[in-house]
């Protein structure tokens, strides 16, 4: 498998993992260190900053995750041991747009460490 090939691997993984509320997928797809960072989260003002922990814990518990989205790739930008992607995803209820941050770990696997998202409800 090719560089990109592992790292659009990555991505599915963790679109996937939400959409099926899969935490254990998730929590091999996400590196230890992983943050969600959002502006505007749910209508709520300002920048909100989710780490791994609560990210998982709130797909557990439903809070978000669940629903199947279409997923489209945009782009993959990578330069050795770090990759950019940028998702646009539609849901039932929402639109996205997200830009991925991956890191090659130390395992060899590619691992998210940061999602930096825009979510907009649908009218």
């Amino acid at each position: 498998m090719t560089k990109k090939e592992k790292i659009n691997q990555a991505i599915t993984h963790f679109v996937k993992g939400g959409d099926t509320s899969d935490v254990q997928l998730l929590d091999k797809v996400l590196h230890d260190d992983f943050r969600v960072t959002n502006n505007g989260f749910m209508g709520t003002p300002g920048i909100t900053i989710i780490d791994k922990q609560k990210y998982l814990s709130n797909i557990k518990e439903g809070i978000f995750g669940g629903l199947p989205r279409k997923m489209i790739i945009e782009s993959i930008d990578e330069s050795d041991s770090i990759a950019i992607v940028k998702l646009r995803l539609e849901s039932a209820e929402n639109h996205f747009v997200s830009y991925n941050s991956l890191v090659l770990d130390t395992d060899n696997e590619w691992k998210l460490i940061n999602n930096l998202a825009v979510v907009e409800p649908k009218k």
